[in-house]
C-alpha cells in the first residue's frame, strides 16, 4: 500500500540522487492569471523532468534477483530517461520501449544513458503492450511509469517539497497523463493538510482521468489525436491512480494544444524557462481560466518537464504567438494595380503593425481577371491590435477575407 511513510522514505533515498527544485514566484503571470502564482520547476530536475524521482526510488527497492534480470520500461520519453539513468547508477541492464512518435531528442537522451531502445509503432499504450510481451518472454523486471506504489511515492516527494516552501499554499495544479504524479502529490499533501486543493490538467487529446472521474469508473479514450503534450497522452489510467485521484483530487480539467503553446511561450518570454507541452499544461489551465474558483488564491503550478524537441519549438512558439494575438495572417482581396501593396503596408504601419511576409496570388478560379489575393503575416501586440488593423483596412475599402 501507498503510505505517507513510504513517501518520506522515498525522500530520504532520493536526497543524494535528485535536485530539490526551488519554487519560483511569478509576478507577471500572477497579474495575468488573477492569482498569486508560483511555479515548481521540475524542468530543472536531473534528466529534465520529475520522472527520475519515481524511477530511481522504484529501482532502489528492487531485490538483487530482480536487478540481475534487468529492467524493462515503456515511455514517451521522460520515464525512459529516469529508468535509464537510475539503471546506470545501480549498474543494471535496461530496455526501454518507446512509441516511434517520441521526439528524437528524448530517444537519443535515453540511449545516451546506456539503455537499449525498442521503437514501437503507435502511441504510449502500444509501447506498453510490447514491453509486457518482452517482459514475459525474457523475464525482465517491469518498471511501470505510474501503476506502481514505489513510483507514485517517488513522485509524491514533490508534494512534500511544496509544503516545505509553501505551507500556506491554497492549491496545486498538476499535469496528468497516467496519474502517477498527481496521485503521489495529492496523497502526500492531503495526508498532511486536507484543506489544500489539488487539480489535474490533461490534454484535450487524451482525457482518460477526467472522463473516469466524471463517469465514476475507469474508462479508456477510444481515439487519441496527436498532441504537443506527448508526455501526458495516455489512453487509459491505472486502477491504482484512478482510485487515489477519486479520493484525493478535487478536479481534473483539459486544455487545447493552442493553449498549451501559449503557455510555453509565456514561460519562455516571462520566466526564461523552457517547458515541454505536458509540463506547461498546468500553467495553461490558469492562463485560460479553467479553474476560476482559484482567482485571488495562492497557487503552485507543477511544470513537470522541459524535454521539448527543439525541431518543433519554433512551430510551437508561432502557435503561441497566434493564440495570444502576437501575430496574425490576413488574406486580402484587392484589385491588381500599381500601388496596392504600398497602400496596404502603409495602413498596417500606421496602426503599429509589422508585416513579416507577403504572398501575392493572381490567378484563381472565380476571381475577376483584374483581382488578386494578398496574404500578409503581421506582428501585433494583442487581439485588440489585430482588430484595429482589420478595421483600418476595411475603412480603405480593402476586403479582408479572413
Amino acid at each position: 500500500m501507498l503510505t505517507l511513510d513510504k513517501i518520506y522514505h522515498a525522500r530520504y533515498v532520493l536526497s543524494d540522487a535528485i535536485r530539490q527544485t526551488d519554487i519560483i514566484h511569478s509576478a507577471v503571470l500572477s497579474s495575468e492569471t488573477g492569482c498569486e502564482l508560483y511555479l515548481k520547476p521540475e524542468v530543472l530536475q536531473i534528466t529534465g523532468s520529475f520522472k527520475i524521482r519515481g524511477a530511481y526510488y522504484k529501482i532502489s527497492q528492487l531485490t538483487d534477483e530482480e536487478k540481475a534480470r534487468g529492467v524493462i520500461a515503456c515511455s514517451a520519453g521522460n520515464h525512459a530517461q529516469g529508468v535509464a539513468l537510475a539503471s546506470k547508477r545501480f549498474g543494471i541492464r535496461s530496455i526501454i520501449c518507446m512509441p516511434d512518435t517520441a521526439p528524437i531528442s528524448k530517444v537519443e537522451a535515453t540511449r545516451s544513458y546506456g539503455s537499449e531502445i525498442v521503437l514501437v509503432p503507435g502511441v504510449y499504450d502500444d509501447a506498453h503492450t510490447e514491453a509486457e510481451r518482452l517482459r514475459q518472454e525474457h523475464g525482465y523486471t517491469f518498471i511501470h511509469p505510474f501503476d506502481d506504489e514505489c513510483v507514485i511515492a517517488g513522485q509524491g516527494t514533490i508534494g512534500l517539497e511544496i509544503l516545505d516552501e509553501m505551507p500556506d499554499v491554497d492549491a496545486i495544479i498538476v499535469p496528468v497523463g497516467g496519474g502517477g504524479l498527481i496521485s503521489g502529490i495529492a496523497y502526500a499533501v492531503k495526508s498532511l493538510n486536507p484543506k489544500i486543493k489539488i487539480y489535474g490538467v490533461e490534454s484535450e487529446a487524451a482525457t482518460s482521468m477526467m472522463d473516469s472521474l466524471i463517469t465514476g469508473k475507469k474508462v479508456s479514450v477510444e481515439t487519441m489525436s496527436a498532441t504537443i503534450a506527448d508526455g501526458i497522452a495516455v489512453k487509459e489510467t491505472a486502477q491504482m491512480t484512478y482510485d487515489i485521484c477519486r479520493q484525493y483530487v478535487d478536479g481534473v480539467v483539459s486544455v487545447s494544444d493552442d493553449e498549451i503553446a501559449a503557455s510555453i511561450l509565456a514561460l519562455i518570454e516571462k520566466q526564461k524557462m523552457i517547458s515541454e507541452g505536458a509540463g506547461a499544461a498546468s500553467l495553461a489551465a490558469m492562463m485560460f481560466d479553467r479553474i476560476p474558483e482559484l482567482k485571488g488564491k495562492k497557487v503552485c503550478c507543477v511544470i513537470s518537464g522541459g524535454n521539448i524537441d527543439v525541431t518543433i519549438l519554433s512551430r510551437i512558439i508561432y502557435r503561441g504567438l497566434l493564440m495570444s494575438g502576437r501575430a496574425c495572417t490576413l488574406t486580402l482581396a484587392i484589385g491588381d494595380r500599381p500601388g496596392q501593396l504600398r497602400d496596404i503596408s502603409g495602413i498596417v504601419a500606421s496602426c503599429g503593425g509589422n508585416i513579416t511576409e507577403v504572398v501575392h496570388e493572381r490567378a484563381k478560379t472565380g476571381m475577376s481577371i483584374n483581382d488578386c489575393y494578398v496574404k500578409i503575416e503581421v506582428e501585433t501586440r494583442d487581439q485588440e491590435h489585430i482588430d484595429t488593423i482589420i478595421k483600418a483596412l476595411k475603412e480603405k475599402n480593402i476586403e479582408v477575407i479572413y
